[in-house]
C-alpha cells in the first residue's frame, strides 16, 4: 500500500492493524497503529523514516515498487526508536553508501541499536538539505520524546514532517485528518499525548514556541504514526499549546480497586457526595483491576482532580493500584488535587501509603483521606458521600 499525499510525496508506511499493545506492554493501542514513511522526489529522492523491525521484508519490497532503491538519495531519520528505524538495517544492505540524515544523538541511539557505522550527516536546528527545486529544513526536537528527536519542514510543499509529535496510534484505511470519524481522532491525539508526552510538557511548549517563531507555512502536517493532517492542521498544534499547560477539564476522576467490594462501594458513594456538591463536574469511575490503564491515566490527563481508593493488603495496596500510581508519579501532572480512601481489616496502612504515593507523584493531597474498617455500612456510606462533599469545597 502506498498513496500520494501531493504530487512529489508518496506515504510508503504501514498500517498495522493487529497491533493492541506499543512500547512492549506499556500502551494499548485499540484502534491499531501505523508506521509512517515518506518518499519525497525532486531532482534528488529523500526517504523519510522506515517501519518497525517485523515489517522489514513488506516495507522493502513495496518500497521498491514505488522506486529503484538505487535511486534513492538521502535518507532522513527524525527518530531511532525501533518503530521508526526498524527497516534500516535491511535497506542499508542494499544501498549501503546512502547519506542518513539525523541528530548527533540519533546517531548514537543507532549505533546503539544496529552496530553499525553507516554514512551519517549529523544536522541541527536550522541546517537545509537542498534537493532540487524544494529543500529540507531540519529542526531539533529533543524530548518529543527521546533526546535524539527531530522534525524536517519541507518548503515549496509546506510539509512538516513532525516525527511523533502530532501522532496518533490509530489505524484507518483512509489516513487523512478530514476523512475519519472525528471523535475517534481526536481521542486518540489525547491519549498519545496524554500518555507519551504529558512528561515533557515544558520541552513540547519551548519547541511550539520555536517552530512559530520560525514562520514556516504549514499546509500539512505529516507526523511518524496515524493520519495525516492535511484539512486545518493547525488544529492539533493549537491542542497541543493547549494541552502543555498543565491541562485540565471540570473533572474528577476516581480510581480504585477493590477485594470484596467494600472499596468500591465508597467509590460510588464518594462520587454520589461529589455530584449533590457539584452537578457540573464530570465524574468517572475506574477499577484499575479490570479497565485499561492508558484510557484511565488519559482521564487523569484530563481531570482538575483524582481520588484514589485501594483496601490494605499486605500492609500495602492492591497491585493494580500500585502499578498505576508508578505510572501517575513518571507522567509528573502538575496543578491537580488528589485525596485517597480505602478499606481495611487488621491494618489502616492503604490510605495513608495512598496518599503519600500522591504527594510523590506531585498532586496536592488536600486531605488525610477517608478508611473505613471491614465493609461499610450505611453509617460509613454516608461518611463517603459526606467525604466526596467535602472534598469539592477543597477545589475552590
Amino acid at each position: 500500500m502506498s498513496f500520494k499525499i501531493t504530487e512529489n510525496v508518496t506515504w510508503v508506511g504501514k498500517v498495522d492493524w493487529d497491533l493492541t499493545k506499543f512500547h512492549g506492554e506499556e500502551y494499548s493501542t485499540h484502534k491499531g497503529s501505523t508506521y509512517n514513511a515518506y518518499l519525497v522526489r525532486d531532482e534528488k529522492n529523500v526517504l523519510i523514516d522506515t517501519v518497525w523491525l517485523p515489517y522489514t521484508e513488506e516495507f522493502v519490497d513495496n518500497l521498491q515498487k514505488e522506486i529503484a532503491l538505487a535511486e534513492i538519495d538521502y535518507i532522513i531519520i527524525n527518530h531511532g526508536e525501533v518503530d521508526h528505524s526498524g527497516a534500516l538495517t535491511k535497506l542499508m544492505e542494499l544501498i549501503p553508501d546512502t547519506p542518513i540524515y539525523c541528530t548527533a544523538n540519533a546517531v548514537k541511539s543507532l549505533k546503539g541499536q544496529y552496530h553499525k557505522e553507516w554514512n551519517f550527516h549529523v544536522v541541527k536546528t536550522g541546517d537545509k538539505l537542498n534537493i532540487g527545486s524544494k529543500e529540507f529544513i531540519f529542526v531539533e526536537a529533543p524530548m518529543m520524546h527521546w533526546p535524539d528527536t527531530m522534525m524536517c519542514y519541507l518548503t515549496g510543499e509546506n510539509i512538516l514532517f513532525s516525527n511523533d509529535a502530532f501522532g496518533q496510534h490509530y489505524a484507518s484505511e483512509y489516513m487523512f485528518n478530514d476523512l475519519v470519524d472525528q471523535a475517534e481522532l481526536y481521542r486518540e491525539t489525547l491519549k498519545y499525548y496524554a500518555n507519551i508526552l504529558t512528561p515533557f510538557n515544558r520541552q513540547v511548549e519551548r519547541k511550539l514556541k520555536e517552530l512559530a517563531e520560525l514562520n514556516l507555512t504549514i499546509d500539512i502536517i505529516c507526523p511518524s504514526h496515524g493520519v495525516v493532517w492535511r484539512d486545518n492542521p493547525m488544529q492539533i498544534v493549537n491542542k497541543y499549546t493547549e494541552w502543555v499547560k498543565d491541562y485540565q477539564e471540570n473533572q474528577i476522576t476516581i480510581i480504585y480497586d477493590t477485594m470484596w467490594d467494600g472499596t468500591r462501594k465508597l467509590a460510588e458513594a464518594i462520587a454520589e457526595g461529589i455530584k449533590q456538591a457539584d452537578p457540573a463536574v464530570n465524574i468517572k469511575l475506574y477499577n484499575t483491576g479490570r479497565k485499561d490503564k492508558n484510557d484511565i491515566l488519559t482521564e487523569i490527563f484530563q481531570s482538575k482532580a483524582i481520588l484514589v481508593g485501594s483496601p490494605t493488603v499486605n500492609n500495602g495496596v492492591l497491585s493494580s493500584i500500585a502499578g498505576i500510581m508508578e505510572e501517575i508519579r513518571g507522567l509528573q501532572f502538575k496543578n491537580k488535587k488528589a485525596a485517597a480512601f480505602g478499606t481495611y481489616g487488621w491494618s489502616e496502612k492503604s490510605v495513608k501509603m495512598i496518599g503519600q504515593l500522591l504527594n510523590d507523584a506531585g498532586f496536592e493531597v488536600v486531605n488525610d483521606g477517608y478508611k473505613v474498617s471491614w465493609n461499610p455500612d450505611e453509617v460509613t456510606l454516608d461518611g463517603a458521600v459526606e467525604f466526596g462533599k467535602s472534598f469539592v469545597k477543597t477545589l475552590g
